[in-house]
């Protein structure tokens, strides 16, 4: 077969993967592109349809903004850090146990998946008041002596979170962990290492790329949480969500709710491009080498 035989082969099987993908590509298109597009539209148009950056504008001059936008990063943050110091060591508990118990305890991680979220976010509600069941054991326990405020603050609304995206990051850590040889670990200790040692300087590194995905993936849906704060934030703990909900509700202003989407959608690019620079984590999270 000669050369541009060959060549007219790769164009044929260019367009039948073109097509094959076709489908999915439109879908992709109608249901992501488009609506994006139309949001980014919005933002720059006024309620006349005109061009406008007054949107935007408004955004650097009312400080509300700049606070709502601190809370939001300040919420999603302290969230998958708690979930880090929480899951890391149950992944780990996972990773180690036989098949069969690992795959019984897996089912109660993945058990609040099957739950709605607005549910187990009243169940924290009724858990953590000052008249429930949380406060009420404290006391009667001898813990503290009056009912802690739990909810309807930034202390509520992290421990809501933090319940709800935990399974996020233990399963690709998880999975991460069992790919890992245990024959590493002895090999490290015989050449003398502590078992402290052991673990910062081989385990670890080998499960940072689990861990840095799910964190990643933690972060990025936490941005745009608005049930669980605002619930469990009782109004007090704001973020970018709760705010265009109170735009569209108060002022029906499409516009302005448009342009924080927007900044939004734009901050969490920014932050996966940096954080697949700096972790070398594209294999885990965009499918590459």
């Amino acid at each position: 077969m000669n050369e541009q035989s060959l060549k007219a082969q790769e164009v044929k099987e260019q367009w039948m993967l073109l097509g094959l993908a076709g489908p999915a590509v439109l879908l992709i298109f109608a249901i992501i592109i488009v609506p994006v597009g139309w949001l980014t539209y919005l933002s720059f148009v006024d309620s006349n349809g005109e061009f406008t950056l007054e949107h935007y504008q408004k955004m650097i001059e009312y400080k509300s903004y700049a606070r709502t936008f601190i809370t939001t990063f300040e919420v999603s943050i302290l969230t998958t850090l708690i979930c880090i110091a929480i899951g890391y060591p149950l992944a780990y508990f996972l990773s180690v146990l036989p098949p069969r118990l690992a795959g019984l305890f897996m089912l109660t991680v993945l058990l609040p998946f099957w739950t709605s979220l607005l549910v187990r976010t009243y169940a924290w509600l009724v858990l953590l008041q000052k008249k429930g069941i949380i406060n009420d054991m404290a006391i009667s326990m001898g813990v503290w002596d009056s009912p802690l405020k739990l909810a309807h603050n930034l202390t509520g609304t992290l421990i809501g979170m933090a319940h709800i995206m935990l399974p996020f990051l233990i399963l690709p850590l998880y999975g991460s962990m069992k790919k890992i040889q245990r024959d590493l670990m002895h090999a490290a200790a015989n050449l003398g290492a502590s078992p402290i040692k052991a673990f910062w300087q081989v385990y670890f590194p080998l499960t940072l790329s689990g861990m840095v995905a799910g964190s990643l993936i933690v972060f990025i849906l936490c941005l745009g949480f608005y049930v669980t704060p605002a619930v469990l934030g009782g109004g007090r703990v704001i973020m970018v969500a709760t705010q265009i909900t109170a735009i569209l509700e108060n002022q029906f202003n499409w516009g302005a709710a448009s342009a924080l989407g927007v900044v939004l959608l734009v901050a969490t690019l920014v932050i996966l491009y940096v954080a697949s620079k700096l972790f070398k984590i594209n294999s885990v999270l965009f499918g590459k080498d």
